[in-house]
This record gives structure tokens, C-alpha cells and sequence, in this order.
């Protein structure tokens, strides 16, 4: 048999077509009736934001690339062109589904349950008298309109802010013709409005409605033809050179000024809005049609997230369940000691994220604690975990914390963690100069009579404890030697710049991790060519590096069984005959954002598991520092690995990947409903239904 060249092109899917159908599975949750109501109302809400990201940093990228001239083509042979192109269509088709689920579906279906979202057509005369006061009381001392003349030019739009252009006709007090005025929607006002009603209808109303439906008030004298709102997206991309600066945090807070004014990528108009309109709006912001989407409603969906916080319906949410604790650590007042008896593995947000938190408070209050030192990529503006440290460094401990600045859309508030820790007296570090650090580890120095003894946390996760609930993520607590040595090696090299350590037990990115996993995937052709017994399961939210889908690749040509859990992006192309046929992909979209990534390798018998912060993308292999962390006790090994069957035999939340590039959702049939998500809850949280609660874990 010939072999195939496995850098060809048609091997391989592209990256940006591969997430806008992730945000696709997303958006179907919203769609599934099987989802309670307003969670439905949320999915529709996270794949409007999914896709403002990615306008603002993928599609500003492939722009910018564009404009420089650059001459790349991606793994899959697409230009820069073709990608623009196809990701505009794509991205039209997914709008136009989106805003069919808001107006024909899910907005029936609310004023069913007796949430109305009404439009200023559907206002009763009690209604509307009470919303005019509320814009003469609330709105209108809060609005500039900006009337457009050569005196007078177009204003600066922020980026993703809600606005309005206003057609006049008239003069205004000296004399001048009126044609156009802007009326920008401050971020202060809320874009959802209850209306209090007599009735057990909850009535809600749209800003947009509102500064609509009264906007006449603003322009005394003058006659409004038409108000239309629309909504810009810009490059949000940070860009520092980083060899030419002397203070990172400083020259970080100058970039965020200019965020909100980055070059605009695309326009947001609603559909009524005139042609020679939205001419105008483009020519300003210098885009083209294929820039533009116009939409039969709000141009910004995710405000309507407002709504579930707004309306307490218990009935239309998912249960409310308390995450489970590992029996060993259940009222136990002495995480050391119970985490020197052997290695503790979490599993949230089915467990609890609480021991964590109790982890560094606890060694805040221990007075045989010696030292702190910790990661923090996204933590919350008001974290626990920041108040542990504070308070550890105000008890006189050593507390060390690389800080990542550049974690994208949290830099202000790191930059504030920051300032409050260093004000503590913490020794606080912004990682390395061209490298991002995403790694999660915490590490506890403590006194004891046999000596100095490590205590170390290692987790897949952000030290968040809001995205604890809501992300699937591993964590690991150990008093191993090896592995607190290895630690302690990763802090030196991150503090101090020492040279690469020799680990014993993790596996570091940008420093050999890559390779390792290359290799242990060669290990596995090896061992199928061999007649030994061969597997792979992956776990992670994108696959897109391509040495690494090559490596796939040969396994698969060898007979090894690949299974690929990858919830977003995935560029390998399953089920090509000759090349992929022994490789499955899938993808799990349901009531948890799947966040862990595990690695399994059945290496001939022996097998082995790691967990970790990266991805399989080059950015997490060569761009960012990363840790694998082995999963050293059998037990855990073996959970992992059922938690990792639970995603394969997922026939209601799964979606299986074509070797077309096409998703399909699997459903039970006449089988036996599995869904990974459910059944993970009903093992380890308590006050869930669905199975009985049993945390056995240790």
C-alpha cells in the first residue's frame, strides 16, 4: 500500500469553519426542547458571545494577516481570502439561525410560560405610559444626541456598545438642515426592562424598544423619520512588543485604553434599517458588505442573558445541586495530613471547588507554613483565592504568585489582583517575556518534624471559583516528593529565570511537551505493530496542531484505536480510509462547559494517564507554559478512564464528527439514554435526582 503524504491538505479541516461549527452544536442546545426553557434562552446568549470573540480576535486576525500582505495558507490549503469568504457565509447562516430561535421559537415559547418579551407594538396603554416615564426618568438624562455635520463628524463608537442613527427632518435652533444624529446607549443602562403589571405575566421590554419608541423626546422641534440601532465589532486583540518595553503591567494599561477603538471587523444593523444607511455606517467604520449582518431583532443577543436572572423560575432551570466532597476530606480539619496519607483527585464541578479554597486558607493560618507560590491565570474580581493569599502575606508567609497579565479579556482585572497583592507585601511576577502563562499549580511549604514537605494542588482549571461550577475540570492534590520537586523547579524557572529543569514527573510546555506526547503516540504505533495492546483516548477543547494530528494519524494506519473527545475546535479528518479509519472524534455540548483535557495511553499494558492545562494547538505547545501532570494512583487512573467512557457512550449530549466535516448529534434510539453529564452528577453531587448520590471517592 502507497503511503499517503499525511500533510495533504484534504487531511485536514479549517480551524475557523471548525469553531463556527462548534458554536453551531452550542447553538442547537437552545434549540433542544429536552433543555429547560430559560438554560435554552442562556445557549442562545453564549453563541452570540462565542461569536463576538471570535470576530473580534480570529476574523481581526485573518484581516490584519490579510492586510500585511502575508501570503500563509492554512493546514487545510486555504488563503486568507477563502477563509474570509467562507467564514462570512458560514457565520450569515448561523446568525439567521439564531435569531429564527429567538423570534419563532424561544420568545413563543416564554410567553407560554408567562414571560412576555414585547415589542413597543405589543405594549398596553399601562405599559406605555409607564415606560415613557421611565425614559424621561432613567433614559433620556443619560443620552447625548449627536447630530452629524462637517462641524460636527461622525463620533467614536466603542466597540460592541449599543447605538442608534436617527433620520431628521427639520432645522435645528440656529437654522441648520437635519439629517442625522447618533444617540450612543451608555453600558450603565440595563437592556432589559421589567415592567411591573398587575398579573402573574412577567413583562419585559428591550431597551432598544425603548430609546425607539420615545426617541422623538430627544429632538424637540425637529421630526425623527427613523431610528435604527446598530452595533460595531472591533479588533480586541492586545498587541504589545514585549522586547521593547520595560514595564509589562504599565504598557498593558495604555493598550486597554485603545481595545475599545480597535480597527471595526464587522456591522450589526437591525433589518430595517435603510441601504443608503447602512452605506453610510460602512463607510465610516471602512468595511465592505460582506461585513455587514442584519438581523430581525436585537443586535446584541447576549443581552438578553439578562433575562435569566431576572425572571426566578426554578421550573424553567436546570436543578440546583451541591457538588459532592471526597469522603477523606469531609469534615476533616486537616487537609494535610489527609492529603500526605496519598493524592486527592477532584472532579469538578461535581465536586466541590471548596477544598481548594480551604487549601490556601488553611496554609494562610498555619503557622509551620512557610511559603505560597501559586499560578493565577483568570481568578475573578473578587476571589477567595486572592483573599487567602492576602491573608497569607499579611500573616508573614512568603507568598509568590505568577500573575498571567495577557489572559485575554481579564488583563484589567489581573492587573487589579496584582496591585492588591503586591500592596499585601506578595511577591508578585507577570511570567515570561513572549510566553503566556496558563499553567495551574499551587504549591504549600510547610515545616514539619521529618523536614520541609511540599504540598502541591495541580488542576486542569482556572483558580476561579464561579467557572468552577460551571466548567468540568481535574484537580489533583499530592505530597509527592518528585512531583513538589518538580513544582518548586517551575517556580524557580518562572521567578528567576534558571535554565530548563530536568523534571521528574510533569511535562512542561514550551520545553519537551510537545515531543513527549509525539512520542508516547509513536509508542502506541509501536506497540500495535508489535500485536501488544494499543489505545488512545484524547480529551481537550481543540486539536489543531498538525505534527500532532500526523502522529494520530500513523497510530491509526498502525490498527491503534483513537478516541478524540474534542469540544471545539478539531482539524483532524476522522474515517479516511487508509489514514483515520481507526480514529473517532466527538464532541459533548451540554449543561457544563467541557474544560478538562486527559490523555490516555494503554502502552502495551501498562497504561498511563496524564491531565493538564493545554491543549493540542501550537500556541500551548511552543507559545505558552504549560504542565501535564501525571495520574499517579491506580484508582484515579481507573475513574478517569470511566469518566472518559461515559463521554464515548454519550448518546444524547455526543456529536460525531464525519469524515465530510459534518456534526451529528447522536441520540438514544431504542437504546439505553447515557448522558456523561448526568450520570457524573448523580455519582458525586447531592440533591440530584437523576441517580442516587454516592461520592465514594477518596
Amino acid at each position: 500500500m502507497d503511503v499517503p503524504d499525511l500533510k495533504s491538505p484534504g487531511l485536514y479541516f479549517n480551524r475557523e469553519l471548525s469553531f463556527l461549527e462548534f458554536n453551531r452544536r452550542v447553538l442547537a442546545q437552545a434549540f433542544d426542547e429536552s433543555v429547560p426553557l430559560l438554560e435554552r434562552l442562556r445557549f442562545l446568549c453564549i453563541s452570540s458571545s462565542n461569536l463576538d470573540e471570535f470576530f473580534e480576535i480570529r476574523v481581526a486576525g485573518l484581516r490584519q494577516l490579510l492586510e500585511l500582505g502575508s501570503a500563509q495558507f492554512a493546514a487545510d490549503g486555504m488563503s486568507f481570502e477563502q477563509q474570509l469568504a467562507g467564514i462570512h457565509e458560514r457565520a450569515a447562516g448561523l446568525v439567521a439561525e439564531q435569531y429564527r430561535c429567538l423570534n419563532e421559537v424561544l420568545m413563543p415559547a416564554l410567553a407560554a410560560r408567562g414571560i412576555a418579551l414585547i415589542g413597543g407594538d405589543d405594549w398596553s396603554p399601562e405599559a406605555t405610559k409607564w415606560l415613557e416615564q421611565y425614559f424621561e426618568l432613567e433614559v433620556e438624562p443619560v443620552l447625548s444626541p449627536l447630530g452629524l455635520d462637517p462641524a460636527r463628524p461622525f463620533p467614536r463608537i466603542q466597540n460592541k456598545s449599543l447605538n442608534f442613527i436617527v433620520r431628521l427632518e427639520g432645522k435645528d435652533a440656529f437654522g441648520r438642515d437635519s439629517e442625522l444624529a447618533i444617540v450612543q446607549a451608555p453600558r450603565s443602562l440595563p437592556r432589559v426592562v421589567p415592567v411591573p403589571l398587575e398579573g402573574a405575566r412577567r413583562t419585559l421590554v428591550l431597551l432598544t424598544g425603548i430609546v425607539q419608541a420615545f426617541v422623538q423626546k430627544l429632538f424637540a422641534g425637529i421630526e425623527v423619520v427613523g431610528c435604527y440601532q446598530f452595533r460595531v465589532t472591533r479588533n480586541s486583540d492586545l498587541f504589545v512588543d514585549e522586547e521593547e518595553i520595560d514595564d509589562l503591567r504599565r504598557a498593558l494599561e495604555g493598550e486597554l485604553a485603545h481595545r475599545r477603538y480597535g480597527a471595526a471587523v464587522r456591522l450589526e444593523t437591525s433589518n430595517d434599517c435603510p441601504a443608503d444607511i447602512v452605506q453610510f455606517l460602512l463607510r465610516q467604520f471602512a468595511l465592505h458588505d460582506v461585513d455587514t449582518y442584519s438581523v430581525p431583532g436585537p443586535v446584541n443577543l447576549n443581552r438578553l442573558s439578562a433575562v435569566y436572572d431576572l425572571v426566578q423560575r426554578p421550573d424553567l432551570k436546570y436543578p440546583v445541586f451541591t457538588p459532592g466532597v471526597p469522603r477523606r476530606l469531609a469534615g476533616n480539619t486537616d487537609l494535610f495530613a489527609s492529603i500526605r496519607q496519598k493524592d486527592v483527585l477532584l472532579h469538578h464541578p461535581y465536586q466541590s471547588f471548596a477544598p481548594v479554597m480551604d487549601f490556601l486558607r488553611q496554609a494562610a493560618s498555619d503557622p509551620n507554613v512557610l511559603a505560597i507560590k501559586q499560578t493565577l491565570y483568570r481568578t475573578g474580581s473578587d476571589s477567595p483565592i486572592v483573599d487567602a493569599l492576602v491573608a497569607a502575606a499579611g500573616a508573614g508567609k512568603d507568598v509568590t504568585v505568577i500573575i498571567e497579565l495577557r489572559a485575554r479579556f481579564d488583563e484589567e482585572a489581573n492587573i487589579e489582583l496584582s496591585n492588591r497583592l503586591q500592596e499585601a507585601g506578595a511577591h508578585v511576577m507577570y511570567g515570561v517575556v513572549g510566553y503566556k502563562t496558563h499553567a495551574k499549580l499551587a504549591m504549600v511549604v510547610r515545616r514539619e518534624p521529618g523536614g520541609i514537605r511540599r504540598y502541591c494542588h495541580l488542576g486542569t482549571g482556572n483558580y476561579h471559583p464561579r467557572t468552577a461550577r460551571q466548567y468540568t475540570d481535574y484537580g489533583v492534590f499530592t505530597a509527592s516528593d518528585e512531583v513538589g520537586q518538580d513544582v518548586h523547579e517551575l517556580f524557580l524557572q518562572l521567578t528567576s529565570l534558571t535554565q530548563t529543569p530536568k523534571l521528574n514527573r510533569l511535562i512542561q510546555s514550551p520545553f519537551g511537551m510537545h515531543d513527549a506526547f509525539i512520542a508516547k503516540l509513536d509508542r502506541e504505533t509501536d506497540h500495535a505493530r508489535a500485536g501488544r495492546p494499543a489505545r488512545v483516548i484524547l480529551k481537550v477543547n481543540a486539536l489543531v496542531e498538525q505534527q500532532s494530528i500526523e502522529a494520530l494519524y500513523r497510530a491509526s494506519r498502525a490498527g491503534v484505536k483513537v478516541d478524540l473527545i474534542v469540544r471545539g475546535v478539531c482539524a483532524l479528518r476522522p474515517g479516511v480510509p487508509g489514514v483515520s479509519e481507526n480514529i473517532r472524534v466527538r464532541s459533548v455540548v451540554g449543561r457544563f462547559l467541557e474544560h478538562s483535557r486527559a490523555f490516555y495511553f494503554e502502552n502495551g499494558g501498562a497504561p498511563e494517564l496524564y491531565c493538564a492545562s493545554a491543549d493540542w494547538m501550537e500556541r500551548n505547545f511552543f507559545r505558552r507554559v504549560e504542565v501535564a501532570f501525571p495520574i499517579q494512583r491506580a484508582s484515579h487512573r481507573q475513574r478517569i478512564l470511566e469518566d472518559l467512557t461515559r463521554y464515548l457512550e454519550d448518546n444524547s449530549q455526543a456529536w460525531t464528527l464525519r469524515a465530510d466535516g459534518r456534526y451529528e448529534r447522536l441520540s438514544p434510539g431504542r437504546d439505553r439514554p447515557r448522558n456523561a453529564q448526568a450520570e457524573l452528577l448523580g455519582t458525586f453531587a447531592a440533591g440530584m435526582s437523576i441517580v442516587p448520590p454516592v461520592d465514594t471517592s477518596d
